[in-house]
């Protein structure tokens, strides 16, 4: 038989398994009305919406595609199984090792699977329709390469195969130890997580526990000045993590750094919530929570307006809360600033492809009136977004090489995940990322009071990450837009964490200002803002310290116990809350 006419046929069934395989998983995408990612997937349902139609490829781009399959397939058939010491190792890291290269058979297998895994999304490129149809084809094909990629298999791994020969058989010995000890605490370890614990090694800035309702505990620093500024500043983390993303370690902790700018500083530990909150509401973190802690801190300091800070939900809950007290009369926030956040939900970058009518439906009709989102569904669901770097890279190195990755407090803090109460949940779902209501004056109505935030009109300071896939920086910078008061945008390197847990003292990364905007105004698009930034060296931190002086009055003697008479202190930061697991 013909090669070529063996290789035509090969591309054919290619492309037709491609399509009756996609549809598969477009179909059981529609019927969860989300996506493939774990955590998002609602199992048992019995009303499921038929399947999506067929999909079509464009003709052009197919052709194309084909013929450069057949080339390229046909190049690496016809080098076979050939040894060559002089090869060099894919690009890929995950094939990158000496024991790769040397081995015929697994290079070819790595040979063949890069190639097939750029054909396919390929293939998902040509696919015909709407771009958040592409988006789903291609995540899909995402996650399907990376799940079947040949380093993820103990029989064709070279590398893994290998180290199991030089270690006599205790690497695979002590990569089903690791699995079991992955099963029993229910997630893959990134870290050696036995090497940290909150309030020992992470999470250790002096401080204490001056406030607390069954939402959060109130942290209080102890200062590291003789005086401070009299603007007390309150910091609220997003209530999808744990507040010590922002006081790791003493050298990359944001709150430490605060407070030895001389800024009295005040930070919400959110509650890990169990089933005694299975009912909360997004009006209940805002009046109990948010408005709470804005009106504790006031108290305790007498000071009649403070700085606050509201990093990635944290910003919207804090937008959103400011927004209420303004529909009151009350503006209690001289300054205010937002890092990595969304207000605006037109450009939420990777998640959309999991936000429909349906899927928000589903969350409504699942735990609308009651129920609890689990920790550990939502941070798979984020480690899937990223599969080769956080699940795929570790299952191998945890398991088939049986390996304790190395101690990492970024990665600690990333497997310490919280529940969510399901009313909040459905209801940020739909008002937020589905409707985008938020950005629209009056059409919600929180706490009793009609949002506008245009009537936020204290001076903001928002930050965005460059190659966030969280908050994508077009939508970081959307709310330049939105908000009237003076504003300062910054850009920094890298992304939704690394980007702002950035040290000065590191002399890392960069970010880039604009201040050749007429009269403060900023345009439309974040690009065309770009075009006239200038990018500097270093930490993005010391530009928002010089910005927060600015709103935080003159300084006076630091206080010397925390609370006040009427908020004593409770116990040590960084309290009860923040240790408590999903």
């Amino acid at each position: 038989m013909n090669s070529d006419a063996n290789l035509a046929q090969a591309a054919q069934q290619m492309q037709e398994t491609f399509a009756h395989g996609l549809q598969q998983v477009m179909g059981a995408m529609a019927g969860a009305g989300l996506g493939t990612a774990p955590g998002f997937v609602p199992l048992g349902m019995t009303d499921m919406p038929a399947p999506p139609p067929p999909l079509q490829f464009d003709p052009a781009k197919l052709q194309e595609l084909q013929q450069t399959y057949l080339n390229d397939i046909s190049t690496l058939w016809n080098s076979g199984l050939q040894s060559d010491a002089d090869a060099s190792p894919p690009a890929d890291r995950r094939f990158s090792a000496e024991a790769w290269r040397s081995n015929p058979v697994a290079r070819f297998s790595a040979a063949a699977y890069l190639l097939n895994a750029r054909t396919l999304m390929g293939l998902a490129e040509a696919v015909q329709g709407d771009e958040k149809t592409r988006a789903r084809v291609r995540f899909a094909v995402e996650q399907a390469m990376a799940a079947s990629a040949p380093s993820n298999f103990l029989a064709l791994n070279a590398e893994a195969q290998k180290k199991a020969i030089d270690t006599q058989g205790a690497s695979i010995a002590q990569g089903l130890q690791n699995l079991l000890s992955d099963m029993q605490q229910g997630h893959v370890s990134m870290t050696d997580e036995s090497v940290f614990e909150v309030g020992k090694n992470v999470a250790t800035t002096e401080g204490a526990v001056v406030f607390e309702n069954e939402f959060f505990q109130l942290l209080e620093y102890k200062p590291l000045t003789a005086t401070v500024y009299e603007r007390p500043f309150l910091l609220v983390p997003p209530c999808i993590n744990k507040f010590y993303i922002l006081d790791l370690q003493p050298e990359n902790s944001l709150i430490r750094y605060a407070v030895a700018q001389g800024h009295r500083t005040f930070v919400v530990s959110w509650r890990n919530p169990d089933e005694s909150m299975a009912e909360k509401t997004w009006d209940d973190y805002i009046e109990n929570a948010a408005i709470q802690a804005i009106e504790v801190v006031q108290d305790i300091t007498g000071a009649k307006t403070i700085n606050a800070l509201g990093f990635c939900v944290g910003g919207t809950i804090l937008a959103t809360a400011l927004a209420v007290l303004a529909a009151r009369g009350e503006k209690p926030v001289a300054s205010a600033t937002f890092l990595t956040s969304l207000l605006d939900f037109s450009d939420t970058g990777i998640l959309d492809i999991f936000i429909d009518e349906q899927s928000v439906k589903y969350r409504e009709m699942q735990m609308g009136k009651g129920g609890l989102l689990k920790g550990q569904d939502l941070a798979s669901t984020f480690s899937f977004l990223r599969p080769n770097d956080l699940v795929w890279n570790y299952v191998v190195g945890n398991y088939l090489k049986g390996e304790t990755p190395p101690p990492f407090d970024l990665l600690y803090w990333n497997s310490d995940s919280t529940n969510l109460p399901g009313p909040f949940y459905a209801w940020y779902l739909r008002n937020t990322y589905f409707e985008n209501k938020l950005a629209q004056p009056g059409k919600l109505t929180v706490c009793g009071q009609k949002v506008d935030l245009g009537k936020l009109d204290m001076p903001v300071y928002i930050y965005g990450s460059r190659e966030d896939h969280i908050v994508p920086i077009g939508g970081a910078y959307a709310s330049t837009q939105l908000l009237p008061g003076k504003k300062r945008f910054v850009m920094g390197a890298s992304g939704h964490i690394a980007g702002v847990i950035n040290p000065p003292a590191k002399k890392k990364r960069s970010y880039w200002t604009n201040d050749k905007l007429p009269q403060g105004k900023f345009p439309a698009r974040q690009a065309d803002w770009l075009q006239g930034a200038t990018e500097h060296p270093g930490s993005w931190w010391t530009d928002w310290s010089d910005w927060l002086q600015g709103h935080a009055g003159k300084r006076i003697a630091a206080p010397k116990a925390y609370g006040s008479r009427k908020y004593k202190a409770i116990e040590p930061a960084p309290g009860r809350y923040v240790k408590v697991k999903a």
